[in-house]
């Protein structure tokens, strides 16, 4: 059991209390490792999951340093992948800032530029932002970052597959030195090792979780033929007593007609894809954490930094591109140490996937077969000893043909 206590980091009192307030007593095993060099000043990189508490690691220490100094000055920068995540980022701050005076902004695209540049007019502390935005208003002198004090890179390897790596280097060229760098990563590929190797000094390395699913997560495979995916999607949201679901999917077509058959089947549904308005899209996202929606169909944009505590199951329609994916999107359940499940709907074409995924993670991933589902096993199924015998073919007859035509 973890014995580290938050007030062991003696962190101001108006922090203590905002912790306090969210109920928080006992720290993650990231945060008790991350704190204490991250309140000392150390630049510092952390290999966790998503889920495992990584914000709260970095928020905290940030609220720490900025209590004393000059207010209405942007003192601290977080650069993450997704208008999602910025936005949660956003919440947990004021969260946990608010016994204090300090004050964030979230700068995201796909929203009106005069709300975010009156925000930061008007004197804020904390920044929390994607690349492209940020790079948008400090062109055009709106955010201005000369009294930076700290920066801290959340989910690197995501902003790297989504390619943001060259914005990050053009923001980096652009803030002053001598300042606290963390940076948060899931997995450590070696773009964003050598991106660390670069701007951090010296950094204190948090290892926690890096890629091994988390142990409250327990797994599944379901074989099933692709003509049959979506009844047997249907048929495990019907028969398994699910609550809060995360349905990925590989494509944004893929999301909307399994939403769309969802919907038909009268389950209540959302989708949350790459071309929706950001209004919309945050819609789905704020209607499926009030409940309002049982399930949310997904494409992998929703895979990592979403914050969605009461999701109970991830069910992947279609199989992952990569042993990471798997990970991240599993990684949705599970999460503050509650227990969740992952069903992944496997193919033949997928099996291959499953073997890298089982050999990367070390992990045996069980076949299951579910009760009721009307359609036989597909014939390399691995539960083979349940599927129902095949009826013998009648022997064919021999075709005679010409000579000399083989």
């Amino acid at each position: 059991m973890n014995e580290t206590h938050f007030s062991d980091f003696e962190l101001h009192p108006r922090l203590m209390q905002a912790v306090d307030d969210l109920g928080f007593i006992e720290p993650t095993p990231v945060q008790a490792k991350a704190i204490p060099p991250a309140l000392a000043g150390r630049d510092l990189i952390g290999l966790a999951q998503t889920g495992t508490g990584k914000s709260a690691a970095f928020i905290l220490p940030i609220l720490q340093r900025l209590l004393d100094g000059k207010p209405g000055r942007v003192r601290a920068l977080v650069i993450a992948p997704t208008r999602e995540l910025t936005e949660q980022l956003g919440g947990d701050f004021g969260d946990l800032a608010r016994h204090t005076r300090l004050r964030a902004a979230t700068v995201t695209g796909g929203v009106r530029y005069k709300p975010q540049i009156d925000r930061l007019r008007k004197g804020v502390e904390i920044v929390v932002a994607t690349p492209g935005r940020l790079i948008d208003l400090m062109g055009r002198g709106d955010a201005d970052l000369r009294d930076l004090e700290v920066l801290v890179l959340d989910e690197a390897d995501r902003m790297l597959d989504m390619g943001f790596l060259p914005d990050i280097r053009r923001i980096l060229r652009k803030l002053p030195g001598g300042r606290q760098t963390m940076m948060f990563s899931a997995t450590m590929p070696y773009d964003i090792r050598r991106l660390a190797e670069e701007i951090l000094v010296d950094p204190v390395h948090v290892e926690l979780g890096v890629r091994v699913p988390l142990e409250t997560i327990s797994h599944a495979l379901y074989a099933v033929a692709p003509p049959h995916k979506t009844e047997m999607l249907l048929a495990i949201l019907r028969l398994t007593g699910t609550g809060s679901v995360l349905v990925f999917t590989r494509t944004r077509h893929a999301a909307r007609h399994t939403g769309a058959s969802l919907k038909k089947a009268g389950i209540s549904a959302s989708i949350i894809e790459g071309d929706m308005p950001q209004p919309k899209r945050k819609q789905a996202l704020d209607g499926f954490r009030a409940g309002k929606f049982r399930v949310l169909v997904a494409t992998d944009i929703a895979a990592r930094g979403l914050d969605i505590s009461n999701v109970t199951h991830v069910i992947n329609y279609d199989m992952p591109s990569t042993v990471d994916d798997y990970t991240h999107r599993i990684g949705r359940t599970g999460r503050a140490e509650r227990s969740g499940q992952a069903f992944t709907l496997v193919t033949h074409e997928d099996l291959e996937m499953v073997a890298g995924i089982e050999r990367v993670l070390d992990i045996e991933l069980p076949y299951r077969r579910l009760e009721g589902f009307p359609h036989p096993p597909p014939p390399w199924d691995p539960t083979g000893r349940e599927r129902p015998q095949k009826t013998p073919r009648r022997p064919r007859r021999p075709v005679r043909r010409p000579l000399g035509r083989r």
